[in-house]
């Protein structure tokens, strides 16, 4: 590694640092679809009442300290039918984005199936959109220049400042969310959270012998027509402490587990000659598929590299778009039997795509709060949004102020049919926010200047591109939150490391 300090070399060699996966908060939501819940029978006109309700108080809160003392005196309309013209008031509801290049169903309903369907746009944003905000009275159109510098998608709970114009439209002159859900996380000394709010270059050689770090990949691809077999060789080479130098492996030691979000195989592809004759083929089949149409090689070349991994440190595994999983939100972890051998390690777990984690650290009294996701959430809400100036990170940011996960499900992102509760709201800030599945690496500390129990409630947000296309595997330090990217390059069946230093915004 080209860039790494040279470290104090010890006579005994490295031990693996080691993190506890502790009970999580009652603030993080659990994922996990039940036997009972496994239904699609309602309607998911559920979610929206779910969540209006759920968001509604807080975002009336925010309203208030934000607009009560405004010259004009804005009073709170409960009803969006309610609104009188030319009366400066705030209202809140549910965002409905009017996008004539959105998907529609009723559209896809009567095609003629006999044509092939037109390839789903990039993006859905135009300039002919229009903006509705919706409650359970009935629905009206927001306008105004306000609007156009928010950063504002469908199924979004948000109140809005203003005054109902004469043709019957809201003329929005000021927007507020829900703000940063409150957070319970374990105290710190003033020396680590001063070094938490600010990025340094490279991380000092204490940082490197004493803390924990997580290791975080997205994006593995393994199957692909274009394989990165080999750059993949070298993160499991490095991760086991067989690559590099003395530095490479003290600094490898220090990582305490592995975080696989999403994207680990790639799409399915037809091998073969297609389907298969219904008598003829049938000797050809083993275990009940046809060899032509189907290959296990990805699932099996995956298997063989998260056993060299999971000999030396616990893994964590979330499906992603492009893995064998169910397509709805929230996926449902990998069954553990298809990874053979590592399975059965205690330390691997296949978690749910999106997911809570709680780590503590064994060397520091210091518990972590991590949220997970694969990136269909931003992939899907970044359609909506004109770039520039919206970029992905800052979309990531917003959903934090917004307190939900995945505004856009059930409209144009799929999920599942809740019926009790919407489990995409963020009950409770996360101290990582960490994001797979995008185009580059960025990083941001989300700070608030709210305080709970006396400390500001903070946040770093981590978005992780895809390993396959640009070798990118990420280091997070749980103490100071700081990010640091190693790059795993081949070129020509054999491969070269880099440091990459921090990721930067």
């Amino acid at each position: 590694m080209a860039n790494l300090l040279h470290l104090p070399i010890s006579d005994s060699p490295p031990t693996r640092a080691t993190t506890t996966v502790t009970a999580p908060s009652s603030g993080s939501s659990s994922f996990i679809i039940d036997s009972k819940n496994k239904t699609y029978k309602f309607q998911y006109s559920n979610i929206y009442f779910l969540r209006l309700s759920a968001l509604r108080g807080f975002v009336q809160e925010s309203a208030v300290k934000r607009w009560t003392h405004l010259p004009g005196n804005p009073s709170f309309v409960p009803s969006v039918l309610e609104v009188e013209p030319s009366k400066l008031c705030y209202i809140i509801g549910t965002v409905y984005m009017d996008m004539p290049l959105k998907p529609n169903v009723m559209e896809d309903i009567a095609r003629d199936h006999s044509i092939p369907a037109p390839p789903p746009p990039p993006y859905y944003y135009s300039t002919d959109d229009k903006v509705m905000i919706e409650d359970e009275s009935g629905r009206i159109q927001l306008v105004g220049e306000r609007l156009k510098s928010e950063r504002v998608v469908t199924g979004l709970i948000i109140g809005v400042l203003g005054m109902e114009t004469p043709d019957g439209k809201f003329e929005v002159a000021d927007v507020c969310y829900a703000g940063l859900a409150p957070q319970s996380s374990s105290k710190v000394t003033e020396e680590s959270e001063g070094t938490m709010e600010v990025d340094s270059a490279c991380p000092d050689a204490e940082d490197l012998l004493t803390d924990e770090w997580i290791g975080v990949v997205s994006g593995l691809n393994i199957g692909a027509p274009s394989p990165s077999d080999g750059q993949v060789q070298l993160l499991v080479e490095y991760l086991t402490g067989e690559e590099g130098g003395t530095n490479d492996r003290i600094s490898a030691s220090r990582i305490s587990r592995l975080i696989i979000v999403g994207n680990s195989m790639a799409p399915m592809l037809v091998t073969g000659k297609g389907e298969a004759d219904a008598e003829g083929d049938r000797s050809s089949r083993k275990f009940g598929y046809d060899g032509t149409t189907f290959s296990s090689h990805p699932v099996d070349t995956l298997s063989g590299y998260l056993l060299d991994i999971g000999r030396v440190m616990p893994i964590h595994i979330l499906p992603g778009e492009t893995d064998p999983s169910g397509t709805i939100l929230p996926q449902q972890p990998f069954p553990r039997a298809m990874f053979g051998t590592v399975s059965t390690f205690s330390t691997f777990t296949c978690e749910t795509n999106p997911t809570y984690l709680s780590l503590s650290s064994d060397s520091s009294p210091i518990t972590r709060t991590l949220f997970l996701h694969s990136g269909q959430p931003v992939n899907d809400m970044f359609k909506y949004l004109p770039s520039p100036p919206h970029s992905r990170l800052s979309t990531v940011e917003s959903t934090l102020k917004w307190r939900h996960i995945a505004p856009t499900a059930p409209d144009t992102l799929w999920c599942h049919p809740y019926i009790t509760s919407d489990p995409f709201i963020f009950e409770e800030t996360p101290d990582l926010y960490i994001v797979g599945g995008q185009k580059k690496l960025m990083t941001k500390l989300v700070k608030d200047d709210s305080k709970d129990d006396g400390l500001r409630k903070r946040c770093r947000l981590v978005l992780v591109p895809g390993f396959a296309e640009t070798g990118i595997f990420a280091l997070i330090n749980l103490r100071t939150l700081r990010v640091k990217a190693i790059r795993f390059r081949g070129e020509n069946m054999s491969g070269s490391m880099e440091d990459g230093g921090d990721g930067g915004p």
